[in-house]
């Protein structure tokens, strides 16, 4: 862990973090209309570190809010380049104070996003501490278009009291529901819960068609996952979208 966090120090300036992205279709009719951007680290000497391995030690080390101010700007920037959502992850730590929040108000203020927009995950890694003042700065970034996405539902403490608690407006499946073939009911009431709250669900973690199929016929919203684009580098994505 100590010397995960000692080559994390300066990663983002020395360009070694990079943002890559993982399309997310409307079970609708197909189409590409978001993206997740997804944290990438590039060691000097190991290559691609997984994420697995480093985003814990920047969440203990407080990176985490160095490396956070950068996706976020890689997101706005992506929605300025390709016009569809795109989300990033965003941990607790980063919403313990009003810094992170009155950066991405100034940062939104000189992007032009049309009708897309930006949606933050909520992330479980850390505990959220002082619910209240995170649910106030929740608001004020919604009050600008911004959305906010309730990550890894069927895991963890993520559950529908956490959606209406933060004031979600998004329900982000986990991949696990996906997998347990016994799991098509609580996904089936998620779905309608969601729908009653007036949020998108959106699914990770789809492989074959057989989940698309199911995902699909339950009434999601949105799906992403292996069968239907693998996270891919910025250039990538440009040829994905162009299409």
């Amino acid at each position: 862990m100590e010397t995960i966090v000692t080559d994390l120090v300066g990663a983002v300036r020395r360009g070694e973090i990079s943002a890559w992205f993982q399309p997310q279709i409307d079970l609708r009719d197909g189409r590409v209309v978001a993206a997740e951007a997804l944290c990438r680290w590039n060691h000097p000497v190991r290559g691609m570190v997984p994420p697995p391995e480093f985003i814990a030690a920047a969440e203990e080390s407080k990176l985490i809010e160095e490396i956070g101010v950068f996706m976020a700007r890689q997101g706005c920037l992506a929605i300025e380049r390709w016009r569809i959502d795109v989300s990033v992850n965003v941990s607790p730590l980063q919403l313990e104070t009003a810094a992170f929040t009155n950066w991405l108000e100034t940062q939104l203020s000189g992007v032009s996003t049309g009708s897309s927009t930006l949606t933050i995950e909520i992330t479980e890694e850390q505990p959220m501490r002082n619910v209240p003042a995170v649910v106030r700065r929740l608001d004020r970034l919604r009050a600008l278009g911004v959305g906010v996405a309730i990550d890894d539902f069927g895991v963890g403490q993520s559950s529908l009291k956490q959606l209406r608690r933060l004031h979600g407006t998004e329900l982000k499946l986990d991949r696990s529901l996906i997998e347990d073939e016994s799991a098509e009911a609580l996904i089936a009431r998620a779905v309608e819960a969601a729908r009653a709250y007036g949020v998108r669900t959106v699914v990770e973690g789809i492989e074959t068609t057989d989940q698309l199929e199911l995902v699909t016929r339950l009434g999601c919203d949105r799906a992403q996952g292996y069968l239907l684009g693998r996270p891919m580098p910025r250039e990538a994505m440009d040829e994905l979208v162009a299409a």
